[in-house]
């Protein structure tokens, strides 16, 4: 079975997505969130400072486990107010055979705020 893609787009669409990478500093649990999630704070380096992000990503992570650890995330999103927590960019990542959320990670470590091309 095929899936179904998403229209095709010009690469100037894509550049309007920003991906970039940053480390996390702060894990913490979100027991306020409606499906169990991290609230998470992640350092994208001088230029973009550090922001913060709901991510469902219990199942497969420890909230201690995460800190340090490199990810990519969308920095230029809307704000997204989650329950009590206002989650400034969206951390990303595939789901598993199960739905669960892997985090993307660059496979070496590379400067905060690095941005996806």
């Amino acid at each position: 079975m095929t899936e179904k893609l998403e229209p095709e787009i010009k690469f100037d669409d894509f550049r309007k997505v920003d991906v970039r990478v940053g480390t996390i500093v702060e894990a913490q649990p979100f027991p306020e969130a409606k499906k169990p999630a991290f609230k998470l704070v992640i350092d994208f380096g001088p230029g973009i400072g550090r922001k913060k992000s709901s991510a469902q990503i219990t199942k497969h992570y420890k909230a201690e486990e995460l800190v340090g650890r490199q990810v990519a995330a969308v920095v230029n999103f809307p704000p997204r107010q989650i329950g009590p927590f206002m989650s400034e960019v969206l951390t990303l990542g595939f789901p598993d055979e199960n739905g669960a959320v892997v985090l993307i990670v660059p496979s070496f470590k590379v400067p905060n705020g690095g941005r996806l091309f």
